[in-house]
Formats: C-alpha cells, sequence, structure tokens
C-alpha cells in the first residue's frame, strides 16, 4: 500500500510506487488566463496512470470571496468520488515544475482531512527530463466514497487578516511577483499595492529554477526566519486569489512551519475600498 507521510516525493520514490493499487497520480498543470490549457497539456501526454484536476473546473470553488474560493465541501466530495479517489488511496500531485497547482491540491487535501497526499518534486518537467514513463491514455478508475472534513483552523476570512495583520506575533507573506506586492502594476486585481504589514516572498522563490525541485528544508528555513517567522509566531499566506500562496505554505510546512491560508486574498481585499493598502 503506498502509504507515506512525507509531503514532498521523488521522482525515484514514484517510479518505484507505479502499478501500486492505492496509489492515485494527479496532473494538475494549469495556465493563469488559458481556461481549458492545462487538460489539453494533460491530453498531450502525462505521466502514467494520472488523472487530471484543474484549477479553474476542481480546484476552485464557484461561490466566494476572490477568484478562486475553496470548493464547497459537497463538490469536492463529488469530484474525488468520481475520480476514484477515497481515504485509503495515496494521492500524488504534480504540476510543471511551478509548484502552486500541486500545492493547491495538497492543501485543499488536507484542508478537507486527507493527510496521505505527496507533491512530485520537480513535477513534470523532471519526470520527462528524466526518462520516465509516460502515456496519452485518458485514465479512469471505478468510483469511489471520498468523505470531506473541512478543517477551517486552516483559513482566514477578510476580517480575520484585518484583525492578525496588526497583530506583533503574526507574520503575513505575500506571494506575488514583488512588482505586484510593490504595487508597481496590477494586471488583474481592482487595485495595486499589497496589505499594509506584509512580507514579500515571491512563490517561485521555493524553487531552484534549474530543476523546478523544492529548495532543502534548511534553505527554506533560513528564507522564512528572515521574514520573521518562527515557532511562535502566527503565519498568514496570501497571493492573488489563493493558489500560489499555497506553495509558500507548502514550503513554510517543509520547513518546518505552520501557516494559514488567507482564502479571498488579494483579488478580495482590493475590491473593497474601504480596506488599506500599501505601496
Amino acid at each position: 500500500m503506498a502509504q507515506t507521510h512525507q509531503d514532498l516525493v521523488s521522482t525515484d520514490w514514484l517510479q518505484q510506487q507505479m502499478g501500486d493499487h492505492y496509489l492515485r497520480i494527479v496532473d494538475c498543470r494549469w495556465v493563469l488566463g488559458q481556461p481549458g490549457e492545462g487538460h489539453r497539456l494533460y491530453e498531450e501526454g502525462h505521466i502514467t496512470g494520472a488523472l487530471h484536476l484543474d484549477v479553474d473546473d476542481h480546484l476552485s470553488g464557484k461561490e466566494g470571496p476572490g477568484r478562486h474560493p475553496i470548493p464547497n465541501k459537497r463538490d469536492f466530495e463529488n469530484i474525488l468520488s468520481e475520480m476514484g479517489i477515497a481515504r485509503e488511496h495515496h494521492v500524488v500531485a504534480y504540476d510543471d515544475g511551478q509548484g502552486a497547482p500541486a500545492a493547491r491540491l495538497w492543501w485543499l487535501m488536507k484542508f478537507f482531512g486527507h493527510d496521505n497526499v505527496s507533491v512530485l518534486d520537480g513535477g513534470w518537467n523532471l519526470w520527462t527530463k528524466e526518462g520516465r514513463a509516460t502515456e496519452r491514455e485518458m485514465r479512469r478508475y471505478i468510483s469511489q466514497k471520498f468523505f470531506a472534513r473541512a478543517k477551517h483552523v486552516m483559513t482566514v476570512d477578510m476580517e480575520g487578516m484585518d484583525t492578525f495583520r496588526t497583530e506583533p506575533d503574526v507574520v503575513v507573506i505575500d506571494a506575488r511577483a514583488p512588482e505586484r506586492y510593490r504595487g508597481e502594476v496590477e494586471p488583474i486585481d481592482a487595485r495595486a499595492g499589497h496589505i499594509p504589514g506584509a512580507e514579500n516572498f515571491f512563490f517561485k522563490l521555493c524553487l531552484d529554477p534549474a530543476t523546478g525541485k523544492f529548495l532543502p528544508p534548511a534553505k527554506l528555513k533560513a528564507l522564512f526566519q528572515e521574514l520573521g517567522v518562527s515557532k511562535d509566531k502566527t503565519v498568514i499566506s496570501y497571493c492573488g486569489s489563493g493558489i500560489t500562496a499555497c506553495t509558500n505554505v507548502f514550503a513554510l510546512k517543509l520547513a518546518g512551519f505552520n501557516s494559514k491560508l488567507y482564502e479571498g486574498s488579494w483579488s478580495e481585499w482590493s475590491k473593497d475600498s474601504q480596506k488599506p493598502l500599501a505601496k
């Protein structure tokens, strides 16, 4: 049975587990602003045995705060059940080595009470670079029954963010690109800038640009400590809409820290003209 308590698994590890009845590999590739592109890439080729879940269609809710709210419990249960994923399965998520979509599925699985989930280090790009098995066949598994139990303690809403951000024992981390954080550009949301008091840590800094693999835990720990993160502080992560922030939440976990996710993120905050911003 493919059981592991590792949040991050290697391509070697996944290769050894291929064919395990309790393994479910999920392709999470996704391109912001290009609906359906992730599924098109999946159809062109994917890791052998992989299913596909799309950020817009499956890993976001139809209603809620921000552009990519958390799916409601029933919808998420139905999606995973139809995919053939149940409590006994170990889910391994991968993307194209950018970290965000796979980390989003990892976070959602944890949020809905499924701890047996991992991210594939290096993702699709490393897997194919190493010449490992791929296919174009659209895999289907027998429907299962997935039961979700939402852990709302893992999230913060806009009112909570407004309260937390001024407290001395709280570190708020913005995962967006530096130019968006500084308010120099804003290609998507209502206003430019960032939540006052937030530190900037661009989510791509969690990864080695040459390999797409996550930096070693000790390196990640040092980088986050430079922002003031410590075990005795509450950490809240946000981004534009709650997707790339999951990369930072995941990297913080690798480094030994826990972080809450501000679900609505900047897409919600910037819409409210009464909420302050900084540049």
